[in-house]
């Protein structure tokens, strides 16, 4: 992934698009559509109608993962989606604890390389 590093800005954007835009997009849309689209994240119709593409779903689900395995790191007890548990789980990031979840090494190693690259 050569340069597809987001901006919080573009992710919200990402996000908005994720939960539908209802009329005309909102500045956070507007302006990061262009490169998202460029990045094949967004698909423009020709009507105008923004949607995510599947690489876009993809990009915001390991976003999720990355926040949550932060989340456990710093508090065990943090409750996770379903989905991010399971995917943390069976890449053996995570095990469950009687009270919650912990961070496995191989999971702090993950961190520990996603902070190294600064994502």
């Amino acid at each position: 992934m050569k340069d597809e590093k987001l901006t919080t800005d573009e992710y919200n954007a990402l996000d908005e698009v994720r939960r539908g835009v209802q009329g005309r997009p909102s500045a956070c849309v507007a302006r990061n559509t262009k490169r998202l689209a460029g990045l094949k994240m967004l698909s423009v119709s020709r009507d105008g109608r923004i949607a995510l593409t599947d690489k876009g779903k993809e990009i915001l689900f390991l976003r999720r993962c990355i926040v949550g395995l932060r989340s456990l790191a710093a508090d065990p007890a943090t409750v996770l989606d379903g989905d991010v548990l399971a995917f943390l789980g069976k890449k053996s990031h995570i095990v469950a604890t009687e009270g919650g979840y912990t961070v496995t090494p191989k999971g702090l190693e993950t961190l520990a390389d996603i902070d190294a690259q600064g994502r």
